[in-house]
């Protein structure tokens, strides 16, 4: 089994490099199926989601060439399938990005739904609307999504019922190649949108507006690789270091990473009491105190992150007062609560609210990761708790950080990584 020891507490203190952005990568991996010939990637995350979209694309007849831990050469020059297993897109969710991809460059694509953290229902509608609309036909059953086209798909106007950055992304994705003009409505305006249509336009896309409520796209009739493109730096990852040099009470200077996408965070660790010095690509923060208590909701950007509320929440534990989240993006954000309870966390969660009472200090306890997000908010509260916190389940941690433990022993955290199956093969070998 493998699990994340941690003794507690300390106060971080040094600095911190933060690696590409996850959710930007997993959305210009797929991308790259658009590009003839070969597509130079720099700052890509050596994370586990990244790895199973190699396989994916291996599995397709992209041909990869491994330069460093985060570069690659990718050459899709001989792709030649349009079907992804479920034995590799039920690894995580964003997975279904290969449909707008595929769909640009293939009349018949099939994958099965993906997989991912158990967040609650998430539904893929808004995809399916963006592909019709765009002249495809797509059909889920037995757990398969099965697109199709009978021409080169067809420039539309797209209005999306809800703001969703999976759905954007993909519009996006099937619209590059298609025939005339597309206008996507009511579209999320997350970094890594921004980034994906950066990337599309460096390899000769027309697409205008990322990061704001409409996008408009003229479809061109090919994509080719002009210079290398580096992925942007990771906005979550980030935000979580930033975070626990908050609990800690520590000292803790961020580098590699775009301060305007922070915003939301910075905002509530100075509502909390932190001191916070921005650079032009790096922030420092510093706690002396016991954070003051504040109260967020979850919006889509440039509103307060969904995928920080559990890290905050790990903060709120131990404020002087009471702080309150609202989550207003997923259904089941709050399973990782009766993780934090077990530690003496005091925090009422019912239905989208969490009304969290600060403590004075957490306890060391086993507690189990329910998510990526929630994970690393574990490890959070193992920094601060008393005594030696195991996590479980860490599975999850290691889908979106990329060498967490590392970045945190270099702040002087005592951590260690575990794997009792790799121990016991070594006892046998």
């Amino acid at each position: 089994m493998k699990k994340i020891i941690v003794n507690g507490p300390c106060k971080l203190k040094g600095e911190v490099i933060i690696s590409g952005a996850k959710n930007a990568a997993v959305a210009i991996l797929p991308a790259t199926l658009l590009i003839n010939g070969k597509c130079h990637l720099e700052n890509v995350p050596n994370i586990s989601d990244i790895r199973a979209y190699y396989e994916i694309l291996e599995s397709l007849g992209a041909k990869i060439d491994y330069i460093s831990d985060n570069e690659v050469i990718i050459d899709n020059s001989n792709v030649n399938s349009a079907i992804a297993s479920y034995e590799l897109t039920s690894k995580f969710r964003a997975s279904y990005y290969l449909l707008g991809a595929l769909l640009g460059k293939f009349d018949k694509v099939q994958i099965s739904l993906p997989g991912g953290c158990n967040l609650g229902a998430r539904p893929i509608d808004q995809h399916i609307k963006a592909f019709e609309k765009l002249g495809a036909t797509v059909e889920v059953k037995n757990g398969n999504v099965y697109a199709s086209r009978t021409n080169r798909l067809k420039g539309n106007n797209i209005f999306l019922d809800v703001v969703s950055v999976g759905a954007t992304i993909n519009a996006i994705l099937a619209a590059t190649l298609a025939d005339g003009n597309t206008i996507i409505e009511n579209c999320a305006k997350e970094p890594h949108v921004v980034d994906l249509a950066n990337f599309l336009n460096s390899m000769g896309a027309n697409i205008k507006g990322a990061g704001t409520d409409t996008i408009k796209i003229t479809g061109v009739d090919t994509l080719t690789q002009k210079s290398s493109y580096s992925i942007i730096p990771d906005q979550i990852e980030a935000g979580t270091f930033m975070v626990a040099a908050a609990a800690t009470c520590g000292d803790v200077v961020i580098k590699n990473c775009i301060p305007k996408h922070l915003e939301p965070i910075t905002s509530k660790l100075i509502e909390a009491g932190a001191s916070i010095e921005e650079g032009n690509s790096s922030i420092r923060v510093k706690m002396s105190d016991r954070p003051k208590a504040f109260s967020i909701k979850t919006m889509p950007y440039p509103g307060f992150p969904t995928d920080m509320q559990p890290q905050m929440c790990v903060l709120l534990a131990i404020c002087n007062g009471t702080g309150i989240i609202v989550e207003s993006i997923w259904e089941s954000r709050f399973q990782y609560t009766d993780e934090l309870a077990k530690m003496g966390a005091d925090i009422s969660a019912h239905g989208s609210t969490a009304i969290i009472k600060g403590v004075d200090k957490l306890y060391n306890a086993p507690v189990y990761s329910h998510d990526l997000r929630a994970g690393a908010a574990m490890v959070i509260a193992g920094l601060i708790a008393e005594g030696k916190t195991e996590v479980y389940n860490i599975e999850h941690i290691l889908r979106g950080y990329e060498n967490i433990v590392e970045k945190f022993k270099k702040l002087g955290a005592n951590i260690e990584y575990i794997d009792d199956e790799a121990l016991q093969g070594d006892k046998n070998a």
